[in-house]
């Protein structure tokens, strides 16, 4: 049988470990291989089942580190997920059309879904909740206002730094544009959004939420007809409309009273 080290060699080889470990920013491994080594030895684990087992722990907490660095870059208003969702209260909503969108296969395609329905439905809700499935799942997420993506880039454009404003909104594979709708956008807006939709079409997906019908649109972008026909003509090609309709949840405690 073969000796075990004497305790000081013991404690060099440790400390050696520790230095190595900490060194290479192995932090779980460093945190779990004494506890493992013993459980390691009393379970009769092969080397490499040992190895296995610590290597699999600091894959699991890299994982881990980088979703919550995925959901705190998407820059979420709250977390919302499917499970929060109170699918009794609209009175239409094509409830296996939105769970089948939870599969993410429109991020794959670069395609776009767009949640159609009045203020308090739970559209941001759902697109919140698709996004973060997608956080969770690896994919890079932004989360902004309609309203908030054309003032960001007017302000960059005027500072000439335009073109790195308009970077943030092309990078992610989804970008969330909520609100669409719900404030008035003027020409110069609307050409800055066209641009952002423009160029997301067909290498990157979008979520969008909004009050209007698609036939109101041209309302939205200064009753530009034709700005408002290029820009349907590229959200819709690859897209998903999701109708929801009824009355305002925010409203429930009110009407109920």
């Amino acid at each position: 049988m073969k000796k075990r080290p004497p305790k000081q060699q013991l404690l060099q080889i440790h400390g050696r470990l520790d230095e190595h470990l900490t060194y290479l920013n192995l932090v779980q491994m460093a945190e779990r291989y004494p506890a493992l080594a013993t459980t390691a030895a009393d379970k009769g684990w092969s080397h490499i089942d040992y190895l296995a087992a610590l290597l699999e722990a600091e894959v699991d907490a890299k994982k881990d580190r980088a979703t919550q660095r995925r959901i705190s870059l998407a820059r979420f208003p709250v977390i919302k997920t499917r499970d929060q969702f109170d699918w009794s209260w609209p009175d239409k909503i094509n409830r296996p059309q939105v769970e089948n969108l939870f599969h993410l296969d429109f991020i794959k395609n670069n395609a776009n879904v767009i949640f159609l329905g009045g203020v308090g439905l739970g559209k941001t809700h759902l697109a919140i909740a698709l996004a973060y499935q997608a956080c969770l799942e690896g994919a890079s997420v932004l989360f902004a206002t309609a309203i908030d993506v054309v003032n960001n880039l007017a302000a960059a454009q005027a500072a000439g730094r335009f073109s790195q404003e308009l970077k943030k909104y092309l990078k992610p594979r989804l970008l969330i544009l909520d609100e669409l709708g719900y404030l008035p956008i003027d020409k110069h807006g609307a050409d800055l959004l066209f641009q952002v939709i423009s160029h997301r079409y067909e290498h990157g997906a979008m979520l969008i939420s909004t009050n209007r019908a698609y036939k109101h649109w041209p309302e939205i972008f200064n009753n530009d007809a034709t700005l408002t026909s290029a820009i349907l003509d590229r959200l819709l090609h690859h897209a998903e409309s999701v109708l929801i309709e009824g009355r305002s949840f925010r409203m429930k405690d009110v009407i109920d009273n």
